[in-house]
């Protein structure tokens, strides 16, 4: 007679006869994951909240005394970058004695491997070398932000850092030198980072998608290939709200708020604590990067400076440009003074006070030879100031948005003490812009000592370069509207009819030519506004067709690259070129990203005014579109309340995250320019509310009675 337990069918048996892949598949995730770690571990968070079985403990020895026999173990790098994994001779025996596949980070020593000290570099990102993690393919990019690695040889690695150029991948292949850092030895059993891959969140790794997809493939070898779910975190800087989430009623005044509030959290305005070196620049206490809120007093009068720039650090915060620029200065002013007149906020409308007052008045910015009236330079403003590079060369743009800026903040305020530097800027640049409307990219101090004005204002010079020329022709109609000097017409309309005949493939384009066809949007909507004309209202919407031409359905406005060989700053061109100069964001036509520090935040402005010149309903509606996307994409952030509010320079709209090249010199993908970037984007959105344009809020100005004065000093008849 049979047994009674060969009678009767256990129930697993049962379930295993009538659904066998779902059977297999729970067998499979039985698997205990033993972590040697701290319990704040990136990846420890993120495997235990994916619900798979885990362990912790504080050192190999104690996790060897609980870890299941052929388990899966994690030593990971809790001291990265200062300190190196220790693991014992007996402690690694004991694992091969029990069977257990290993990953460990920043080892010290493996049997039959040799590492060398650890090296870091900011060029290198994280190159997917096999198909360990596929389906992410060989040549993929991950960027592993502060890298540190331990240099060692080591065959078929499944990841290498490498200088690659590419946005998703080395498009130009893997470099003859690369470092291992991720690899097998021996094969199956130990998988060897000789960095601190868990650190992912924390150290705000990029992209997201594929970082989920190497911890997939990780976790699934240390589990010996079986199902797992797959893992999920929430980044420390991330878009405000998802690409279909509804957004509430008042997102745009939400999103002002933030935006106009991250200039005083982003700690940019420099205290009495903040030192200076040698060559005058500004040094902070804390070895340029961002810090918590300090007890010093930061109301603009001493100042504010650029950007955090796109280097992240092992802890998440960005160095920061310490650059005193005029352009960011004032822009920022005009953001804070919007901030105060909105909301009712004294305080902001005092910074933004000071903040004017400190450029035009105590800095150097208007002094030494641009306020010497026998020389070329009077009246022009500094690009920067406290260190002699910034003083030497002179930017039209950067006038213009010093210009620009300070006219809205004027208006704002109803202050007007800053008319006649305005108005001595205006003529400086003027006098300096040739017969046919063209300044040139800059004129440097030397060469305005050696010729003074009179030659640059007699040239024909010719510049299809709206980034650098562009702005100044909007000052120069604006002028016009103040002053009634046709000169500031004639000069700018001149300009503005010469580059329109060469549309688009005549220009000269900086960082891409999407920031080209944005700025030009500008002067010409003004133009309509001095003088509507049915030609001046067609280069506008050839100018607007273009520009829309780039928008995609989310909003946003897709970076473009301009014909091959007009480029300033084209795409790296090789490996070694990448991080070396100024560079776009995307490396060909067609990569879905946003560019908001040369783009998309003048092109807010280009077609806010646009559509306040025609009343065009299409343009409005691509404004509105625009807006929803910037209110969208605005950085949230508690880990990091120093971006807060703030808007990076790139964002990837298939992907949806704040991703792209970062081949740029210092302004890559995670910078947050204060001027361009942050100013313009709330003043935009701060003239959406209060249902006004720039052209119109400045309507008011007194400027103009300054005019005749100055006209007589500096373009005598």
């Amino acid at each position: 007679m049979k047994s009674r337990s060969a009678r009767i069918l256990s129930p697993l048996l049962i379930l295993a006869i009538l659904f066998p892949c779902e059977v297999w598949s729970a067998q499979q995730e039985k698997v205990t994951l033993t972590f040697v770690c701290r319990a704040e571990n990136d990846l420890y968070r993120a495997v235990k909240a994916a619900g798979i079985q885990t362990q912790r403990h504080d050192s190999p020895e104690a996790a060897l005394d609980a870890a299941p026999a052929q388990g899966g173990m994690l030593i990971l790098a809790d001291g990265y970058p200062e300190k190196i994994t220790e693991i014992s001779p007996t402690a690694l025996e004991r694992i091969e004695a029990k069977k257990i596949r290993l990953y460990v980070e920043y080892p010290s020593a493996l049997p039959g491997l040799k590492f060398g000290k650890p090296v870091s570099s900011r060029f290198e990102r994280l190159v997917v070398s096999s198909d360990f993690a596929s389906p992410l393919l060989p040549l993929h990019i991950l960027t592993a932000n502060d890298l540190h690695w331990l240099p060692v040889t080591a065959p078929a690695p499944h990841i290498v850092a490498a200088r690659v150029a590419g946005v998703d991948s080395a498009v130009f292949g893997l470099p003859k030198e690369t470092a291992p850092i991720l690899f097998e030895s021996p094969p199956g059993k130990i998988l060897v980072s000789t960095t601190k891959l868990s650190h992912f969140v924390t150290g705000r790794y990029a992209p997201q998608d594929a970082w989920k997809l190497l911890w997939h493939a990780v976790i699934r070898w240390l589990a010996s290939g079986r199902h797992l779910p797959e893992l999920n975190w929430t980044p420390t800087a991330r878009p405000s709200y998802a690409r279909n989430e509804t957004l509430p009623p008042d997102v745009e005044e939400q999103a002002l708020r933030r935006g106009v509030e991250w200039f005083i959290r982003s700690k940019l305005l420099i205290t009495p604590a903040h030192a200076r070196g040698k060559d005058g620049t500004v040094v902070r206490a804390d070895s340029l990067i961002t810090t918590a809120a300090d007890s010093t007093v930061a109301d603009g009068t001493l100042g504010i400076m650029e950007a955090p720039l796109s280097i992240i650090h092992v802890d998440g915060r960005q160095t920061i440009s310490t650059a005193q620029r005029g352009d960011c200065t004032c822009e920022s002013a005009m953001a804070l003074a919007f901030g105060g007149k909105i909301f009712g906020d004294r305080v902001k409308a005092s910074i933004a006070r000071n903040l004017l007052d400190f450029w035009f008045f105590t800095s150097d910015a208007c002094k030494k030879e641009r306020g010497d009236p026998n020389h070329g330079a009077y009246g022009l403003i500094a690009w920067g100031v406290g260190a002699p590079a910034w003083h030497f060369a002179n930017y039209g743009d950067d006038n213009a948005r010093v210009l620009l800026g300070t006219m809205a903040a004027s208006a704002l305020m109803e202050e007007d003490r800053w008319d006649e530097k305005l108005m001595m800027c205006l003529l400086g640049n003027l006098r300096t812009t040739g017969r046919l409307g063209f300044r040139g990219d800059r004129i440097d101090i030397p060469e305005l000592t050696e010729k003074g004005w009179k030659p640059f204002f007699e040239r024909s010079i010719v510049n299809y370069a709206p980034h650098f020329e562009a702005y100044l022709w909007a000052c120069y109609l604006w002028a016009y509207r103040q002053t009634s000097f046709d000169l500031f017409r004639k000069r700018a309309e001149q300009g503005l009819r010469m580059t329109m005949q060469v549309y688009t493939d005549g220009w000269r384009w900086a960082n891409g030519l999407a920031q080209e066809k944005a700025r030009i949007l500008l002067p010409l909507a003004w133009l309509v506004r001095v003088e509507d004309s049915e030609e001046h209202r067609r280069w506008l919407r050839q100018a607007l067709d273009g520009l829309l031409a780039l928008q995609q359905p989310c909003g946003a406005i897709q970076e473009e690259l301009g014909v091959q060989g007009k480029g300033m700053f084209p795409p790296p061109e090789t490996n070694e070129a990448y991080g070396i100069n100024e560079a776009p964001l995307i490396q060909k036509n067609g990569d879905p990203i946003a560019d908001l520090l040369y783009t998309t935040n003048f092109a807010f402005l280009g077609l806010h005014e646009a559509a306040a010149a025609t009343g065009d309903p299409q343009v409005r509606g691509a404004e509105d579109n625009l807006a929803r996307f910037l209110c969208r994409i605005q950085v949230r952030s508690e880990a990091q309340p120093t971006l807060d509010g703030g808007w990076f320079r790139a964002f990837d709209t298939k992907r949806w995250e704040a991703w792209g090249s970062n081949a740029d010199a210092g302004w890559g993908a995670w910078a947050i320019e204060s001027g361009w970037t942050q100013g313009w984007i709330t003043a935009v959105l701060a003239m959406r509310r209060a249902n006004t344009s720039l052209w119109d809020l400045s309507a008011q100005s007194a400027i103009g009675r300054h005019f005749e004065r100055y006209r007589k000093v500096m373009l005598p008849e």
